[in-house]
């Protein structure tokens, strides 16, 4: 058979799947079929290609085109157009910017351009379900280096010298961890990949584990390999399920080619992975309650010391890493400490994969050098804020980081950096929010959120945060009073200095990030009743100011409660007697004109 002049990869996360690639891929090989193009195009699904915000994504190679938001409609013209008269369709290609011309290449797009991928080194070129597509991208050859060309000491020695931290959220040096765990001559070892991925907003780890779960497979069986275990878990949210039917294929394939199971590769290494599906308790991300949880007993945090390393997993020395760690493993052996270490800052070495959502045009995944600025990831790489509306902060490290606000755009993208600003790195959400987002109910959102998580084990997480919840919630409503701000300052250390586990000793991070760069709109809610940004309703007057009406009616249009009177001509006037203060007639408003 002669090899097909195109091939077109399919993205086959979990965005484009949802918004109709599974139909799109019918429809495409129907039409190829019909146009007796089967023998020239090979269609293939694909890891996820990042633009998650523009799905469903296709691209055809060797072209290096990405044709995006894709409909069936566009289907016909597709494949008569690239495939048949060879002139690509630029109105539904991936561009620079919405008003470029030309025909861009991948590469050349600043959300592609500014990216640096070992994590998601294989996206767009192979297919997940294929462990020999894998395997050509050099896959297991450095589960074939570590056994047969160095000693478990040495593999951890390697790791050490990368540089590697966990991308989980702490950040603990990966290879001293692996250290601490085979020091213990107690059997038997467990490695554990952490796939709980709990943040709102985060979708790194799911990504990964639908779209090249290999990667994930071979870092756990170099881990095992280093601390001496030959049972591996990978917890991963049931809410995940391409994920889990990934993982199994992968793991299935990995058995039938001697990579997973009895005298791995004939080194005399024994290692297989069980999946052990979470029912979504965000605790669960932390290392003891997810053991207790994959024990069958109640997710919550235990007492350290012992720690994990010496007595974790039915009370034996366990490792757990998440699952952008272990991708990392592979590059790390197969290229050398050397190679990672040049990538990245001194203490962050490497990249990091980020799930950027929010106010910002490129909604999706990426990849950078650690130090990459804020100011690159949300600008170059996410396009920038949509509407030409401002950058107002980005909240990064999920529910528990900080917000950082415009005027720390150049911070570098790093564990220290980050953290003297009053955020962490966590797992890698990215949140981008505009000026329309009030940071009191933003702070209120995210305390909500951790309220609702914790498991209720020790009195400064389970009362403290009620506390801090209702306290912000006053503020909001319209009943904040002299002395909150302090209050919730105070209240804030004392939950960081006595929580047991790192969500009770993180969740107060969002407050006390807005108050330290917002904390005029604290202000201006509890002294003046008044939000800066029209988000909290109790504290909008709902009135119309008629020198800033343009008397365009979009407000009335936009009302459900038929609150507004307006006539053409003529200033709109709002009846609050019949407002219910959903705040349609603000959204509607582009002018700024209700107050």
């Amino acid at each position: 058979m002669s090899k097909p002049r195109f091939q077109v990869s399919l993205c086959s996360g979990t965005g484009c799947v949802a918004n109709g690639m599974g139909a799109l891929k019918q429809l495409l090989e129907e039409a190829l079929a019909a146009r007796d193009l089967t023998d020239a195009v090979d269609v293939i699904p694909s890891e996820c290609s990042g633009r998650c915000g523009r799905g469903p994504v296709l691209t055809v190679q060797p072209d290096g085109i990405s044709y995006v938001q894709l409909r069936p409609e566009h289907i016909p013209l597709l494949v008569d157009e690239h495939f048949i008269n060879n002139r690509p369709v630029e109105r539904l290609i991936c561009r620079r910017t919405p008003h470029d011309g030309g025909i861009p290449l991948m590469k050349d797009v600043p959300f592609f351009k500014h990216q640096r991928l070992i994590v998601m080194r294989n996206r767009g070129l192979i297919n997940p379900e294929h462990i020999e597509e894998y395997i050509a991208r050099d896959g297991y050859f450095a589960l074939a280096k570590a056994p047969r060309h160095m000693t478990p000491d040495e593999v951890i020695a390697e790791i050490k010298r990368s540089g590697l931290r966990g991308r989980g959220g702490g950040g603990f040096p990966t290879g001293v961890k692996w250290e601490e765990v085979r020091k213990y001559n107690r059997f038997p070892k467990y490695t554990i990949c952490n796939g709980d991925e709990g943040d709102p907003g985060a979708f790194m780890d799911r990504t990964v584990l639908e779209s090249d779960p290999h990667s994930v497979l071979e870092g756990m069986a170099i881990s095992a390999y280093a601390i001496g275990a030959r049972q591996g878990f990978i917890y991963v949210r049931a809410e995940y399920p391409l994920a889990i039917q990934s993982l199994e294929t992968a793991m299935a394939q990995a058995r039938d080619h001697g990579l997973l199971g009895t005298d791995i590769l004939g080194c005399g290494f024994d290692f297989d992975v069980s999946i052990y599906p979470g029912a979504g308790a965000f605790v669960c991300g932390e290392s003891t309650a997810l053991m207790y949880s994959l024990e069958g007993r109640r997710g919550m945090p235990r007492i350290k010391p012992p720690r994990s390393a010496e007595a974790g997993l039915w009370g034996m020395p366990t490792n757990l890493n998440n699952v952008e760690t272990f991708a990392n493993v592979p590059s790390i052996i197969l290229n050398g400490a050397s190679w990672f270490s040049s990538i990245g800052t001194t203490g962050s070495t490497g990249t990091k994969v980020f799930a950027l959502t929010g106010a910002v045009s490129n909604v999706g995944l990426v990849e950078v050098p650690m130090g990459t600025s804020l100011r690159t990831l949300v600008f170059d790489i996410g396009g920038g804020i949509p509407g030409g509306r401002r950058f107002k902060a980005a909240q990064m490290g999920g529910p528990s980081g900080g917000c950082i606000p415009e005027g720390l755009l150049d911070t570098p993208i790093d564990f220290d950096s980050l953290t003297q600003a009053g955020s962490m790195m966590g797992s890698g959400g990215v949140v981008i929010m505009d000026e329309r987002t009030c940071m009191v109910d933003t702070a209120k959102f995210f305390t909500e959120f951790s309220v609702d998580e914790s498991c209720g084990k020790c009195t400064p997480c389970r009362e403290g945060l009620k506390v801090m919840l209702d306290k912000l919630s006053a503020i909001t409503g319209g009943s904040g009073a002299s002395g909150d701000i302090a209050f919730l300052e105070r209240l804030a250390r004392h939950i960081q200095k006595t929580s047991h586990c790192g969500l009770g000793q993180s969740a107060p991070n969002p407050v006390l990030s807005t108050i330290r760069y917002f904390r005029h709109e604290y202000e201006a809610h509890i002294h003046e009743k008044r939000c800066p940004a029209l988000v909290c309703a109790k504290l909008i007057a709902f009135r119309v100011q008629e020198d800033e009406c343009k008397r365009c009616g979009l407000c009335f249009k936009a009302c459900p409660a038929h609150a507004i009177r307006w006539e053409k001509k003529q200033p709109a006037f709002i009846d609050l007697s019949l407002c219910t203060r959903c705040r349609s007639c603000i959204r509607a408003c582009k002018f700024g004109a209700i107050e």
